[in-house]
C-alpha cells in the first residue's frame, strides 16, 4: 500500500510540474535583470519601465545609478522602493563602488551610506561593480584592493548585508604571470567576500567559468548571464542566439552556488529593448528546467 501511494503521489507531482514547468526548478533560484540593460530609455518613466520588466516575466531588478545626490535616475531611494512595490519586483542586490573607502582609506562612511540605500531597497548584496584602472594597474594595488574590500565586507556583515564583486575583462589581463581576479579571489575572505561572475566576460577573456567554480565552489551566488554575438563578439546579443554554451555553464549551477541569475545585455537588441529581455528571460528559464 506504501508503495502504491508512493507511485501515485510522484504521478501527481509529475503531472503538476508538466502543467507549471516553473516548479521544475524551484530551487529558491530568482531570474532578474541588471538596469543598465535599460540606461537610455528607464530615466524617462522608472514606474512604468518596472511594470514592463514584470511583464517581461522578471521577478527582480540588479540597480545600479547611485547619484553623489542619493538619487536613481532622479529620483529619491524612498520613491525606488515604492516604484518595485508597486510593480511587484524586488531588488537583491546593486552595482555600487564605495570610491572613497577603497581608494582613499576613507573611514566607511560610504560603504554605511549604501547599506542604508540597500536596506531601504531591501537588497541582500552591495556589488562592487568597477575599479577605476588607475587603481588597479599592479599586482601590489590588486593586493591592496583586496584588503579593502575584506574591510568593506565587514562593515556590510555587521548591516546584515553580503558584499561582492563584479568582473569585467580587465581583470584576466596578465600581470607578470598573475590575474587581478585570482588575487581578488585568493586574497579576500570567503565567506565575507561573494562574487558576481560576469560570463560573457570570462568567456571573452579566454577563459573557462567552470574552471573557476571548481576551483573557488559555492562563491559565485550571483551571475550575470549575457550572451556574445556570432559575428561581432565585442557585442551581445539575446540569450540563447550567440556563442556562450549555457547549456554546459548553467549544468554547474550547483557547483558554483548561484542563487541569482542576472540577465544583462548592453548593446544589440533586437527586436527591440523589451523583446530583447523577453526572449531572454525564456530562454535561461527554459535552460534552468533542464539542470
Amino acid at each position: 500500500m506504501q508503495r502504491r501511494n508512493f507511485i501515485k503521489q510522484s504521478a501527481i507531482l509529475s503531472a503538476g510540474m508538466m502543467a507549471m514547468p516553473e516548479l521544475a526548478f524551484k530551487r529558491n533560484y530568482k531570474i532578474g535583470l541588471q538596469l543598465y540593460t535599460l540606461r537610455d530609455i528607464i530615466a524617462t518613466d522608472v514606474l512604468s519601465t518596472f511594470k514592463k520588466i514584470k511583464s517581461a516575466g522578471y521577478t527582480e531588478v540588479e540597480m545600479y545609478g547611485l547619484d553623489k545626490d542619493n538619487k536613481f535616475f532622479g529620483h529619491t531611494v524612498k520613491q525606488i522602493a515604492g516604484f518595485l512595490k508597486t510593480s511587484g519586483l524586488s531588488s537583491s542586490g546593486g552595482h555600487y563602488t564605495p570610491e572613497d573607502f577603497l581608494y582613499n582609506n576613507g573611514n566607511g562612511d560610504d560603504v554605511k551610506n549604501l547599506c542604508d540605500v540597500a536596506h531601504k531597497l531591501g537588497h541582500s548584496y552591495i556589488i562592487i561593480a568597477w575599479l577605476d584602472e588607475a587603481q588597479r594597474d599592479t599586482i601590489d594595488k590588486y593586493k591592496k584592493l583586496a584588503e579593502r574590500i575584506n574591510l568593506a565586507s565587514e562593515i556590510c556583515k555587521k548591516a546584515n548585508l553580503q558584499l561582492a564583486y563584479h568582473n569585467h575583462s580587465y581583470e584576466f589581463e596578465d600581470m607578470n604571470g598573475q590575474h587581478g581576479y585570482d588575487i581578488l579571489l585568493n586574497n579576500t575572505d570567503s565567506n565575507l567576500v561573494k562574487m558576481e561572475l560576469d560570463l560573457y566576460w570570462v568567456v571573452k577573456s579566454g577563459y573557462d567559468p567552470i574552471t573557476i567554480f571548481k576551483a573557488h565552489p559555492g562563491r559565485f551566488p550571483l551571475w550575470h548571464v549575457k550572451d556574445m554575438d556570432k559575428i561581432n563578439n565585442t557585442k551581445n546579443t539575446e540569450i540563447g542566439n550567440g556563442l556562450i554554451d549555457f547549456k554546459k555553464i548553467f549544468a554547474a549551477s550547483e557547483l558554483a552556488g548561484v542563487k541569482h541569475y542576472i540577465i544583462e545585455q548592453e548593446n544589440n537588441y533586437h527586436p527591440d529593448f523589451y523583446g530583447s529581455i523577453t526572449s531572454s528571460n525564456k530562454a535561461v528559464k527554459k535552460l534552468l528546467r533542464h539542470i
